[in-house]
């Protein structure tokens, strides 16, 4: 490697990943703190557990209808801009999640559509948020540093859910402390940091290389040639247009890939601490038991995002980590004791978060630009309905059921077909060399 790439890249992964993290942190958590709110909400709100898992999922059917434009907005008026806008709005909202019964009153819709009104509320304003990091991720980093990055960045999923559960479990303990609920205040203390992050984003970001004063100019021009040679690489091969990304056949397949993946995320994430819960555990204890799959998942997605930069290959490592995921998922529901249950979900766990750093390599290998903008955006929307569709099955199928083993298997199965589709749909290794790399390749 020469001098100034190492230089490069360490300066700008210094200034940009730990930031994002926090970000994103901030984000994950403000999703799906409503899965520990839960414990003690639904018995107050009324909610059965059909209708908890329609309100927690309902988020990503706003999430769908707005994460296109979203992106292009993204890619319009920069990254500092959009991104705080989105953080503000979330973050208000998240801590409307309060005062659901006091919506409810006022609007007259009573508790459950007010839960329902405001996680749709809560969707559309988060929409775009991770795909626009996607996409400006791919404008400061070259194609074989991409999982890595993406690795780190999105260890704050797991590392939010290991930090957040046993925080969440304690915050519900607050119940009666000035009148309000625990889960009240596990909405009102958890929006917080989303507000304030919104304010630094606007100030602490830049958009774009070009722009970037902290880097010296020799550092600027050698990232600026770089990234250009990579995206003329790309268009040489694909290059379409935003309606083109929109519709071509590898975007819709590899939004299938993410739809399978993410019905792992959410439909087990959600529904998790009401599982352990059932092991007879005191809310604070659930939050400590759910925090263990997340906390290996973290050093596991690491890990193999390393990996696959390391060996320059995507589409093995990614369809093992769908195998992984669909056995753990399955084998949770072959056992009743407590801790080959957890075993079960930290090896589920680890197969999902593993895969996304390597997943989100393969449509940016192919697009570039706004195309890229719009293609991260559409494989997004269209795999988060997922978040949507895995949570309200388990729901479903626990009320009818009276068990979470149905719904479990269900989301294993589209692991699997997942990984089917991996195989099938391939990748190519050239597309995201070095471009001087990919010439001596022919």
């Amino acid at each position: 490697m020469p001098p100034i790439e190492a230089r490069t890249i360490r300066k700008v992964s210094l200034r940009l990943i730990p930031f994002l993290m926090l970000c994103y942190f901030v984000a994950y958590l403000d999703r799906v703190n409503v899965g520990f709110a839960a414990l003690t909400m639904n018995q107050e709100l009324g909610l059965t557990a059909t209708m908890f898992g329609f309100g927690s999922g309902v988020f990503f059917l706003a999430y769908f209808l707005f994460e296109v434009p979203s992106n292009l907005f993204l890619d319009r008026f920069g990254a500092r801009r959009w991104i705080a806008r989105i953080m503000v709005s979330w973050g208000i909202l998240s801590g409307m999640m309060a005062f659901i019964p006091q919506i409810g009153a006022a609007t007259g819709l009573g508790n459950e559509y007010a839960f329902y009104l405001l996680r749709i509320l809560l969707g559309a304003a988060e929409a775009g948020f991770f795909p626009g990091i996607i996409f400006y991720l791919t404008l400061w980093f070259p194609s074989l540093y991409r999982a890595r990055i993406i690795g780190m960045f999105m260890a704050a999923i797991p590392i939010s859910s290991a930090i957040g559960s046993p925080v969440s479990g304690m915050i519900l303990g607050l119940h009666g402390l000035a009148g309000l609920a625990g889960w009240q205040w596990l909405f009102l203390i958890e929006a917080a940091p989303a507000v304030i992050l919104a304010v630094v984003t606007y100030f602490y970001l830049t958009d774009r290389p070009a722009d970037a004063a902290w880097l010296a100019p020799d550092e600027r021009a050698w990232l600026a040639t770089r990234l250009e040679a990579e995206r003329r690489q790309r268009e040489a091969v694909h290059d379409l247009s935003v309606r083109e990304a929109m519709t071509h056949i590898r975007v819709w397949a590899l939004a299938l890939v993410y739809f399978g993946a993410v019905a792992g995320l959410y439909g087990v994430g959600f529904w998790l601490p009401q599982i352990i819960k059932t092991f007879g555990l005191s809310n604070a204890l659930t939050g400590w038991v759910v925090a263990i799959p997340y906390a290996v998942s973290a050093l596991c997605m690491v890990w193999y995002g390393h990996r696959s930069d390391a060996r320059h290959e995507r589409k093995g490592h990614a369809a093992v980590a769908l195998a992984v995921a669909a056995v753990g998922i399955a084998a949770s529901t072959l056992t009743q004791n407590p801790i080959l249950t957890v075993l079960a979900f930290t090896l589920g766990s680890c197969g999902v978060f593993a895969l996304l750093p390597v997943f989100w390599t393969l449509p940016t290998a192919v697009l570039s630009g706004t195309s890229a903008a719009a293609g991260i955006a559409v494989i997004n929307s269209v795999g988060n309905l997922s978040g949507f569709a895995g949570p309200y099955a388990m729901g479903w199928i626990r009320d009818a059921t009276g068990s979470f083993a149905g719904g479990l298997l269900l989301i294993a199965g589209l692991a699997i077909l997942a990984m089917m589709i991996v195989l099938v749909l391939g990748h190519d290794r050239d597309l995201e060399k070095a471009p001087h790399q990919a010439s001596a390749a022919e």
